[in-house]
């Protein structure tokens, strides 16, 4: 798996995870958003930016094309198709390494090992939104997270800034709610049929 689709991953799942204080209003917001994705039965988010692709949600449940690999989760197994070599990696990831791989794992995350503070409105494609600036309780290699949120409660832009000074961007092109069946976040090898699988559980 790629740096930079490693570090895509980690960005936007730090997105929803949320500086020295625990700000009010900052959680109120924070709050909101997640309680929006919760109560829907999927969400579907296209973005672009330092990397570009797409992922599909639901729960813990996820799958997202970015880079060249595309990966489902159903919430214990994990299939990650690297489109060049026409692989696919099977392995029963931990929480740890779904949280550097769920773009979305991320909601829910400010809840413990984050601070976070209200910044203010920012005009982001055209909308005036809720800027959250976020930081980790302990030094890790992400320094400070900003999220912008629109009034429907949606995230609309992230910034990532790490403490060796880079920074990535990402904006959300497209954010929809529809249905997904559960069998949807499986590998169907039928799609599939020249692809090598390689199981590593």
């Amino acid at each position: 798996m790629n740096i930079r689709y490693l570090t895509v991953i980690s960005l936007l799942l730090a997105t929803l995870q949320c500086f020295g204080q625990k700000d009010a209003k900052a959680r109120q917001v924070l709050d909101a958003m997640a309680a929006e994705y919760d109560k829907a039965a999927g969400t579907e988010i296209v973005f672009d930016g330092s990397v570009k692709g797409t992922i599909a949600l639901k729960g813990n449940k996820f799958v997202l094309d970015c880079g060249g690999i595309k990966s489902w989760f159903d919430g214990e197994t994990l299939w990650s198709y690297v489109e060049d070599n026409e692989e696919v990696n099977v392995s029963s990831p931990t929480a740890e390494e779904i949280q550097s791989i769920n773009p979305y794992a991320m909601i829910g995350m400010y809840r413990n090992g984050f601070n976070y503070s209200y910044a203010g409105t920012k005009s982001r494609s055209g909308m005036m939104c809720k800027d959250i600036v976020l930081r980790p309780e302990k030094k890790q290699d992400i320094k400070e997270i900003t999220i912008s949120v629109n009034n429907r409660m949606q995230p609309v832009y992230v910034k990532l800034e790490s403490n060796s000074g880079n920074a990535q961007e990402f904006t959300v092109k497209e954010y929809r709610t529809l249905n997904l069946a559960d069998s949807f976040f499986k590998f169907d090898r039928k799609k599939y049929p020249n692809a090598e699988i390689i199981d590593l559980r």
